[in-house]
């Protein structure tokens, strides 16, 4: 299918790839990882032609059809499923044929053909893909020109989609879908009868979708059976068995080393002597892998915790006011009735689909958004900790850094009074270094610029996070080290986000936003995942009747989960406080472990001994706490019949 061999490119003298070699074979779902800027999306250009390699070859199946999202989203006044129809240019081209062909043997083709590439069911495919990716029925039928960028690339998506290609190239397709589109697309992928090949950084897209990892590392590339996770595994194993190869080789080199110094000048044994020395010259060092360090987000909490709640919402209305001299049922309403609280040590994830309000509501967080006044003697409002600062991660952010200003003026706007070796360590604290502090940020990668956003929000320790969508441009193990820095954060931390591993590895509610409001959601992300899942099978036409038996137990299933959720939620939401807790007494005891730290700092060791017994003894109450819960929830399992 996809063939490429010793493949060498080099880009402004730089060596992005080496040799490097990799067959994709007919039906293989192949997720392309690697870190940020070593040549993936180069390489994609490569297969589709647009450069063409210093060495090497890309070989594709003759007659192939390639398939790719371009980044020119169509924009115009036709309309979403007519764009995607057009995808299928056969399609087109024959049904354009077949009304002004005349020759009855040529029309009898037309039709057979048509036939075999089931063009006739292809409105109701069509329309399914686009379904899939969040339009409804009457979206539909709107242009293109109505919607957003964001939107519009999900239309370039579901006509890709829908056109079959031989070979279908995504790079980075998740980071403009939600969850519920994350989750279609990864189902969608699996049952893809063609070859896909995906640059990812979603760890729970590459471990559902794909069935096989291509690594790019140090310029070549290394093809894996298996999800990402097994990747993974393999890799660390791997690593184990080089690094105790290596060891063993030293040891024999030193061992040889000795004996040639030794013996060299001894005329009995110079035959020996000369043979090691040769055996020494080609002894090749074993090829480990190298695990290049990950630079650091550092997230610096509030010095002093707020009273609870630090935000609360009381019967409030959001949305967006039209121009004066309209009146308040003319305002465009997206949530209402929100009843919420945030309090100073709460880690909330947000779900829900495009467009239904998340960023709304974050925005009212942040004060950018004043309540609507819908009812004059029932004004809803929003109250904040008159202390509260807030720090807000969103797309429009990152878009609003000057793009002629560096990451160091930035830091300068903020440190004013600074030193210059202390506004370096701040950006060096954000993996910002000497390497691209003076870079402007409009020259900055996506994945830089997202650094420097952190270290700015960051800046004035927030007792609150927001974040939307923070991950979109971090490659995976960037991902990892913002869980580490968000799970070390003391404040409270709100997360909308369509990466299930970072919102699995942070947060400790989920609050749902949907149907114009937003409702605590009482079960895990598995939960929804599989509630999304159910509702895609809904979408597809002709679907076989169930019979009342079935449909009443699959009811009754559904039923008892929800019934059982809160228990399952408790004894998870203990556990990720136990190993919160977990990593707060490693750090003290890290910290106390500093050298002569009782002789230049008492106050601090004694401090910190205080603070050790008492998470010592919060662990062991979160850990009974735990075990009861636990219990709890397996009982109700079994008494549900669920195990």
């Amino acid at each position: 299918m996809l063939h490429i061999n010793d493949l060498t490119y080099r880009i402004e003298g730089r060596l992005l790839f080496e040799q490097a070699t990799l067959a994709i074979n007919e039906g293989h779902k192949v997720g392309l990882v690697g870190r940020n800027g070593t040549g993936k999306s180069t390489l994609f250009r490569l297969i589709k032609s647009e450069i063409s390699p210093d060495d090497g070859e890309i070989n594709l199946r003759k007659n192939m059809k390639l398939g790719v999202v371009d980044q020119e989203v169509p924009s115009g006044p036709q309309s979403l499923i007519d764009t995607v129809l057009d995808a299928d240019t056969e399609r087109k081209s024959l049904l354009t044929e077949a009304d002004t062909a005349t020759d009855p043997m040529r029309i009898a083709a037309i039709h057979t053909r048509l036939s075999d590439i089931d063009a006739y069911s292809a409105e109701s495919r069509g329309a399914s893909i686009l379904a899939g990716l969040g339009f409804s029925a009457e979206e539909q039928l709107k242009p293109c020109s109505d919607f957003s960028g964001g939107w519009r690339m999900r239309v370039a998506l579901a006509a890709m989609l829908f056109a079959q290609p031989d070979l279908l190239l995504l790079d980075e397709p998740t980071n403009y879908l939600d969850v519920e589109g994350a989750v279609w697309l990864e189902a969608h992928i699996r049952k893809y009868s063609g070859t896909v090949l995906v640059i990812s950084h979603d760890r729970d897209f590459l471990n559902t979708a794909v069935t096989h990892i291509a690594h790019l590392r140090g310029g070549k590339l290394f093809g894996y059976t298996g999800n990402y996770d097994r990747f993974e595994r393999t890799l660390a194993e791997r690593n184990r068995n080089d690094m105790s190869l290596m060891a063993k080789q030293e040891d024999e080199r030193r061992h040889l080393e000795a004996f040639v110094n030794r013996f060299k000048a001894k005329a009995s044994k110079a035959k020996q002597a000369q043979s090691r020395v040769k055996k020494l010259a080609k002894m090749q060092p074993v090829a480990t892998i190298i695990n290049d360090p990950i630079a650091p987000i550092t997230l610096l909490g509030p010095e002093r915790s707020l009273s609870a709640p630090i935000v609360r919402f009381d019967d409030v209305a959001l949305g967006y006011q039209n121009p004066k001299g309209t009146s308040a049922q003319d305002d465009f309403v997206v949530l209402r009735k929100v009843n919420q609280r945030i309090d100073p040590d709460d880690r909330i994830g947000i779900l829900g689909k495009n467009g239904q309000g998340k960023s709304t509501f974050a925005k009212a967080i942040m004060g950018e958004l004043e309540p609507l006044l819908l009812d004059p003697a029932k004004p809803g409002f929003i109250k904040k900790h008159k202390k509260l600062r807030i720090g807000y991660f969103a797309q429009h952010q990152i878009d609003a850094l000057n793009p002629r200003a560096s990451a160091y003026d930035h830091v300068v706007e903020l440190m004013p009074e600074a030193t210059e070796a202390q506004r370096r360590a701040r950006l060096a604290g954000f993996g910002l270094g000497t390497k691209n502090a003076e870079t402007p940020a409009g020259d900055l990668s996506g994945g830089e610029k997202a650094r420097l956003l952190f270290s700015l929000i960051g800046f004035h320790k927030p007792h609150l996070l927001v974040l939307d969508e923070p991950a979109n441009h971090l490659d995976i193990d960037s991902r990892a080290e913002l869980i580490r820095s968000l799970n070390n954060y003391e404040g409270a931390v709100i997360v909308i986000s369509h990466d299930r591993n970072l919102l699995e590895a942070v947060v400790d509610r989920l609050w749902l936003v949907d149907s114009g409001s937003v409702s605590s959601f009482e079960g895990s992300l598995e939960d929804y995942r599989k509630l999304q899942l159910e509702k895609t099978k809904t979408i597809k036409k002709q679907k076989p009747a169930e019979d009342n038996s079935r449909k009443r137990h699959r009811q009754d299933r559904a039923r008892a989960i929800q019934d059982i959720a809160p228990l399952k939620r408790k004894t998870e939401t203990l556990e990720t406080n136990i190993v919160r807790a977990q990593t707060s007494l490693q750090s003290i005891d890290e910290r106390l472990a500093t050298k002569d730290l009782f002789t230049i700092n008492p106050d601090e060791a004694v401090s910190l001994g205080q603070r050790r017994a008492k998470t010592a003894v919060l662990i062991e109450s979160l850990e009974l706490e735990w075990f009861a819960a636990l219990e709890k929830y397996e009982s109700a399992r079994e008494q549900e019949g669920l195990d």
